[in-house]
Formats: structure tokens, sequence, C-alpha cells
């Protein structure tokens, strides 16, 4: 999997997800669940806007100093007996880890859940040099087997599943006897079962990272299912992938963001286990790896430092703005058609793959500022959304032709009295063939998405300065 689902249009997409009413149904449930558990952790707190802004401040910190800690990061991974690897493209980072795997002679590979090996396309990259690759996050595992369908959502990617469809893909893919129930524990005994096998056999286990701390090279896994530890305690050999950005200096604030991560991603206190681990295993240690490798990811992400969207970067990816986008409500991850979805994914997504197959993400969005305001440390993704419309038009020139010619006629006519005078006395006659009853129905060109869901209002025959006028002449009798 990249970056990218399908190459199917953003419009096609989300068409077809518009129709997909259980999906629909299960976002909305999963969206009010989120939120009103973010919400009430977040008062646990106290002064949760407090909170926000220290956490602004530190990751806004980690930015402005990111060379200088990533350099104390390397030196001491590598003091602690690791190997670091910085990876400037997706295949840098994928070539790396085939040869570790390679030089392993790894057959079976274990990962925990990790956006950025989805965001470099390590599963097909692995596969290509043979080896099988398992996922053991319970909804990404659910995913794999079911055809290598896609994530939905950045903390619950099999969002898009009820519990039925997911037995059925067990009956088809895990001989799951389907005379037992679909009930969730039920399902989830059956998979850990299966994966404990994989688990005990496997050569290699890789891992994403939460944050790493640069004051003693630790890597921090935030996990609800245990399946982390796993895979970093029984294969020999670890590999952990890192977006460059995901680091803090001491643990002192990992502390900040892992309570920030967890209240906002799914309304915990805490999460079931806080995986922190400092290179391979040591003399005397009884699990652990033996070798161990940190892979920091670039891919991008040094083009958005110092611009107008440095701010995505502090990103913690706890799908808080997903939780409460209108957009992303009515429809779903997938047509975003990106592993990055809902606000965060339609700023973050053009900047990592570009305008070409992305210039129609900053445009779904209502602006309401919802995702903002969730945001824990203090994004500014509506902004950033009109950010990117802004340089779309202005200066990428993608703006679609028929809506630049429409924009350089008003801009023509409302720069001239005489010509808005006359534009006005003759826009009712028209746009007359293609109203009624004083709506237009069926637009052309730019209005015509806007009309297909709703009426446009079309202009009055009589200028409100020509009403205004005969008002004021009716005043003065």
């Amino acid at each position: 999997m990249s970056i990218q689902y399908n190459k199917h249009t953003f419009k096609d997409n989300v068409e077809e997800n518009l129709n997909n009413s259980f999906m629909r149904g299960a976002v909305v449930s999963a969206q009010d669940r989120l939120r009103t558990g973010r919400i009430n952790a977040a008062e646990e707190l106290g002064d949760w806007e407090e909170w926000r802004a220290h956490g602004e401040e530190i990751r806004q910190h980690v930015l402005n100093n990111l060379d200088y800690y990533l350099h104390e990061l390397a030196e001491n991974v590598e003091k602690a007996g690791g190997h670091v690897f910085f990876a400037k493209t997706a295949k840098d980072a994928t070539d790396y880890i085939q040869e570790v795997a390679t030089k392993k002679n790894a057959k079976k590979i274990v990962k925990s859940k990790s956006m950025v090996t989805e965001e470099i396309s390590l599963n097909e990259a692995l596969e290509e040099a043979g080896c099988t690759v398992v996922e053991t996050d319970l909804g990404e595992y659910i995913l794999q087997i079911d055809n290598h369908d896609k994530p939905s959502h950045i903390v619950a990617p099999a969002l898009h599943k009820n519990a039925q469809q997911v037995k059925d893909v067990f009956v088809d893919k895990l001989d799951y006897n389907p005379q037992k129930s679909a009930e969730a524990g039920e399902l989830a005994r059956h998979v850990r079962t299966t994966l404990r096998n994989e688990f005990l056999t496997a050569d290699i286990g890789i891992t994403g990272c939460n944050f790493a701390v640069a004051e003693s090279g630790s890597i921090c896994l935030v996990t609800n299912e245990g399946n982390a530890g796993m895979v970093t305690t029984i294969p020999k050999t670890q590999i952990t992938v890192m977006g460059m950005e995901r680091l803090v200096p001491t643990f002192e604030e990992l502390e900040v963001l892992v309570n920030m991560l967890t209240r906002s991603a799914v309304g915990q206190k805490l999460p079931s286990y806080v995986n922190v681990m400092t290179g391979p295993r040591k003399p005397g240690e009884t699990d652990g790896p033996e070798e161990f490798h940190l892979v920091i990811v670039d891919n991008g992400r040094s083009n958005i430092l110092g611009t107008d969207f440095q701010s995505i970067l502090q990103c913690i990816r706890c799908g808080a703005c997903v939780n409460v986008c209108p957009v992303y409500r009515h429809i779903g991850g997938h047509s975003y058609n990106s592993i990055y979805s809902g606000p965060i994914g339609a700023v973050l997504t053009p900047l990592l793959a570009g305008y070409e197959d992305y210039k129609e993400l900053p445009y779904a969005s209502s602006l309401c500022g919802a995702c903002s305001e969730a945001c824990p440390v203090k994004i500014p993704l509506h902004e950033l959304l009109l950010k990117h419309r802004e340089r779309i038009v202005e200066q990428e020139g993608k703006a679609p032709i028929s809506e630049a010619m429409l924009m350089k006629a008003f801009s023509l006519g409302g720069s001239s009295s005489s010509i808005y005078a006359t534009g006005a006395k003759i826009a009712s006659r028209v746009v007359a063939p293609l109203s009624k009853n004083g709506k237009i129905s069926k637009g052309p060109g730019p209005l015509k998405a806007w009309t297909e869901v709703r009426d446009f209002p079309a202009p009055k025959k009589e200028r409100f300065r020509d009403w205004f006028k005969e008002h004021e002449k009716g005043s003065d009798k």
C-alpha cells in the first residue's frame, strides 16, 4: 500500500462512499463515541487549554531545533547499541529495510500498527524481497486478510466494518467456525490464537514510533492490544520506522504528550500499554531483540519545515480532528484516497504527495474550525486549508478553467461601475433559461456540482439599487 489508495478522482470516491449507508452510520457512531470520550478525558485534566498550549510549545520547540534533537537521538541510539539510518525518500527507507531482511535471511516479519510504513509502501517492498509480512494490530490484520482492504481512520483502521462482516472474513480466511458468534471478544480470541504462532516464528519485528526520546535514544509505543510488545520482544531483529518529526527532547515532554495523545485519540487517561525501549537486549536481560535498527524517514517532511505549513508537523496522530469533522462524517476515510484522512489528511497529503493528485482535498472542508479547536497541539488546520487553496489558485494555477474564467469576469465587472451596473441589469435575463421560480436547479460549469445537491438562487429581476430608489420615492410621499 502507498499513500494513495486508487487512481479514481476525489469526486468518484466521494460519490461511491456517499452511497455506503453502513459506512456512514459506523462513522457517525464512532465519531460521537470518540468525541465524547475526548471531551470527558480532557475535562479531568483541569485547564485543557493550558495543556494544549504546553503541547504546542513542546512540538514547536522540537521542530525549530529538529536538527539538534535528531543528532542527539541518533547518537544515543548508537550508544545503546542500535543502528540508525536516515532515509531521504521512501525508496531509501525500503531499500535499507530490504537489505537488513536479506542479510538476516528473513522469511517472516511481524508488524505493529504504523502509518509511516504504509506511507512508504514497506509491506510491498518486503514482499518483493520474498518476505511474508503479518500485521498484528487487530484492525490492520482484519484489513490485510480481507484482500488488503484500506484503513479508513487513523486510529481505528477497520472502522467501516461491522462485527458480522469481520466474522464472514474470518470464516473465509481463518477457518473460523461459522456456528460461532460474531461477538467481538470471541473474534479477538480467535485472532490472538492465530497470531501467537506468527509471533513465535517471526524473524524480524517492525514497529512505528509514537515518540522517540532524544536524551536517551528510546522509542515509545502507545497501544491497547499488547501486540507491539510481542513484536519488540520475540523476534531477534527489530526495526523501528519513524517520521523525522516524531520525537521529544526528554521523558518530561514525553509524559505530557502521551497524556494528550491517549485522551485525544480514544478518551483514555492511559492506554493499556506504554512501551519504552532503548536499543537491543543487553547482557543479563531476558527479552528484547538482539539487533535494533531505527529508520528515520524524511520523505518530503524537510520540504515543509520553514514554510507556512510547518505547524502540520506538530501532529501527534491522535485523530481528534477526524472525529469532529462534518465532512469526514459524511464521506468517510476512503474518500480522501490517502492513508491520512480527515482534516489532517487534507492538509498533509498534498504536501507529501503533491497537488496533481490531491488538489481537491483542501476543499473537502466546511472551514468550521472544529478540527483546529479539537487539536491537542493547536495546529490551525482550517487556516492551513485556506493557505492550500490560495497556493493552488494563485501559485499553482490549478483552479478549473471555468472557475478561473468566471473569477476573471467578476474581477473585471467588479472593478468598473458601469460594467457592474450593466451586468446586474441583464443577469436575470441571461440565466432566465436556467431558472424556475427564482431558483436554478441544473446549473452549468462551476454551478453544476452545487446544483446537483441544492438549488442556487437566481438573480432578481429588480436590482437592490432600483428597489431602494423606488422605496425612497415611496417614503417621500
